[in-house]
């Protein structure tokens, strides 16, 4: 129970700190070293693979492609044909800046995807990707 407490302080704290990709970084940071101890750090690399990784969801191949095209810095489109800013920061600023915008898309992204929550690895490690598409 303490564990979930200071868990849920930490990311209390990053809901209203982020402003910048590099503080929401910096906050999945924190809140990665208190779920394990032997955190070592983000990667890019696992992050861009998270992004083209595939999986099936209602007899679907799905990836974060499927709306956000190959290509983040392009718009993409949902299912809907509702048009989606471009995902990476170079592209549309604004993307990664709203902490609580960012769980509760990574909250509903991730479900519809992988049919699962993202790990605060997964999360830390997508943005470190997606703040480097340029």
């Amino acid at each position: 129970m303490r564990h979930l407490t200071l868990c849920l302080a930490v990311f209390a704290s990053t809901s209203t700190l982020a402003a910048t990709p590099a503080e929401l970084l910096k906050a999945y940071e924190q809140q990665a070293r208190s779920e394990n101890p032997a955190f070592a750090g983000f990667s890019a690399s696992r992050g861009k693979a998270l992004y083209y990784s595939q999986s099936q969801a209602s007899g679907k191949t799905m990836s974060c492609t499927t709306c956000h095209s190959a290509d983040p810095k392009k718009a993409g489109k949902t299912p809907a044909f509702r048009t989606l800013a471009p995902l990476a920061p170079a592209a549309e600023p604004t993307r990664f800046t709203d902490a609580k915008k960012v769980e509760k898309w990574f909250r509903r992204n991730c479900d519809d995807v992988f049919k699962r929550a993202c790990t605060t690895q997964e999360k830390g490690d997508f943005v470190s990707w997606i703040v480097s598409v340029r």
